[in-house]
């Protein structure tokens, strides 16, 4: 059994999992677990509940990475954890909570034998009420952990390969736990996750307050603060309504709003006080006052077109796979993105943690939000019904937007991506979960734009934003196959079988480049990218700027994602290499990028 008795300092991924929503208290339980392979997923059945496992890992890594300490990459059907859990006797009273950052794919947690919890989904983030953190303080209690993961079924897998081994844009599997798991004492009466949405021509922050608890006679008091500074606070009944709302007002003279050029983020204060005064709950929380719009073509950012240079963000690393190393290689990513002249990213086939968006709001970096929706295809042409997802797209991908709603580094969301079928007489499982992860987005949110697919199928009439993805690598034939936006009829993949007509709205070319670069290539070795791979680190530089020029001269596109940030095994197409050494001189690759676009430039 693995003792809950490790310094919190010498785990890895030591720092604080969920920055929009904090409190004090808590205790990271990433380190050493027990671990044991279910190849058969039979465990249960074998009592694995109740036996010792055999091996150990380290969390938050898959077992099919290095830094796990298993480096196993077979296929592994299920995955279970264990460790003995004790907190401390200032916790009594209080509700104790088990957070896991993302666990791959439908998890189930025991304590001491008894099922306290279920999750289903590889991306996205829950929590299992424990009970009374009182049960956990005179001895250790038993916690444990089963992920199941089949490579058979169709489910939400992004970039991993339902194939023994990874090929083309295609990767290695991640099973089982892959975030950071914590735990949190909280008051029986409490916060949940708050939702902030900045109002920029009121200069005001919308909160609304979800509680959980009792609240009866109960107040909220909430501040606002910059620079260290109150700016606004508000006291409001904490009972009144199912969610309180609240509005904080930004004055005129602390008025700064958030963008690539000032990132300025206000601090936001929470507090629940009891009818005697007492402080029931203290949470942090911070904002930052931006609006995006739509006028015409373009796409706005506090009312002023901003030219998306995004580069496509996978977010995987050599020894961790999906899990970042270390919170500094998440900011580094950001870094090495923002010197080659990018200004944001899609967050591509995978949920990030929520520190990137951190450092993303932090750092000034436009971001949109997509789903790792890659794993619902089944057998056959796209003139057949291919594509099934089903209705855990909807639930998970809703799950990501309602935890990631208030970054303001989030200026769009993506539920799917390169998604294919034909339209024809009838309509499919495709065409119904589509449009249910559309309208669900839309009602979750009504200050971003939704495209209801990146590039490929767009099966959604009133999708805010069009695109297409086209990789062909010639500037004269690629500018050619995007001049007909100009006539209002833009590229669009396949022809338009797959989509419905273009109706006007914001394009953009989401997914390009793909160049196919490696200097230290050796006969033999695994390698792949779009097109016909260039023969020089010159011509890199020639095709890069030819293909980016017939964007940025084109007044009717707002942006463009170029594929992508780095190499991904096999993928040999990124500015950097896998390891992030540099792979070409980044300060070319951002001289291309730098100087203004039509769009910025048109008039009104």
């Amino acid at each position: 059994m693995i003792p809950d008795d490790a310094p919190q300092v010498a785990c890895p991924r030591p720092e604080y999992p969920r920055p929009s929503f904090r409190r004090s208290e808590w205790r990271n339980l990433n380190g050493e677990w027990g671990f044991e392979i279910d190849q058969g997923d039979s465990g249960l059945e074998r009592g694995l509940l109740t036996t010792a496992l055999r091996d150990r890992i380290t969390v938050p890594f898959a077992p099919e990475s290095e830094l796990s300490g298993i480096g196993n990459t077979d296929f592994l059907e299920a995955v279970w954890y264990r460790r003995d859990i004790q907190v401390p006797e200032d916790w009594r009273g209080m509700d104790l909570l088990l957070h896991v950052g993302a666990a791959d794919y439908d998890t189930t947690v025991w304590v001491d034998q008894f099922e306290r919890g279920r999750h289903r989904g590889g991306f996205t983030s829950f929590t299992v009420q424990l009970g009374s953190a009182d049960e956990f303080i005179a001895v250790p209690r038993q916690v444990t952990i089963r992920c199941r993961d089949s490579h058979r079924d169709p489910q939400p897998r992004g970039k991993q390969t339902r194939d023994f081994a990874g090929w083309a844009a295609h990767y290695g599997r991640t099973t089982g736990i892959w975030q950071t798991v914590w735990l949190e004492p909280v008051p029986k009466a409490r916060f949940e996750r708050p939702r902030i949405t900045p109002d920029v021509g009121a200069s005001v922050f919308h909160l609304e307050l979800p509680m959980r608890g009792r609240t009866a006679g109960m107040r909220v008091v909430a501040e606002l603060l910059t620079d260290g500074e109150v700016v606004d606070r508000v006291e409001r009944s904490a009972g009144s309504d199912f969610t309180t709302m609240l509005d904080l007002t930004v004055p005129e003279a602390q008025r700064r709003l958030w963008s690539p050029q000032d990132p300025h983020l206000y601090d936001v204060r929470l507090q629940l006080i009891a009818a005697d005064g007492t402080p029931v709950d203290d949470v942090e929380s911070y904002a930052g006052l931006r609006s995006v719009a739509i006028d015409g073509p373009a796409v706005l950012l506090n009312g002023e077109p901003v030219f998306q240079r995004l580069v496509l963000d996978q977010g995987y690393y050599p020894d961790s796979l999906m899990t970042a190393p270390s919170d500094e290689a998440l900011i580094e990513d950001i870094e090495l993105s923002m010197a080659a002249g990018f200004n944001g990213a899609r967050l591509h086939q995978k949920v990030f943690e929520e520190r990137f968006l951190f450092h993303a709001d932090r750092l000034g970096y436009l971001v949109w939000g997509e789903f790792g929706d890659w794993g619902c295809r089944e057998p056959g042409p796209a003139t057949a019904d291919n594509q099934r997802p089903d209705a855990a797209y909807i639930t998970q991908w809703i799950e990501a937007v309602q935890r990631d709603y208030s970054h303001p580094s989030i200026v769009g969301w993506c539920p799917l991506n390169e998604t294919y079928q034909n339209r024809h007489d009838r309509i499919t499982a495709l065409d119904d979960v589509t449009r249910g992860m559309f309208l669900a987005t839309k009602l979750a949110d009504r200050t971003r734009p939704v495209i209801d697919a990146s590039g490929y199928a767009h099966r959604v009439d009133e999708t805010d934003i069009y695109d297409s993805h086209l990789y062909e690598q010639d500037p004269a034939k690629f500018a050619a196959l995007m001049a007909p936006l100009a006539e209002g009829a833009p590229y669009s993949n396949e022809g338009g079988q797959w989509s419905v007509p273009y109706g006007g709205q914001p394009y953009f070319c989401s997914e390009f480049g793909g160049i196919w670069w490696n200097p230290n290539a050796r006969e033999g070795d695994a390698s792949w990218g779009y097109g016909q791979a260039v023969r020089s680190e010159e011509e890199v530089y020639e095709r890069f700027t030819g293909l980016v020029d017939a964007l940025l001269d084109d007044p009717l596109m707002f942006g463009y994602c170029y594929t992508q940030l780095t190499d991904v095994f096999q993928e040999q197409n990124g500015i950097y290499f896998f390891d992030r050494s540099a792979k070409l001189d980044v300060a070319r690759i951002a001289a291309a990028q730098r100087r203004p676009a039509a769009i910025e430039s048109r008039d009104g």
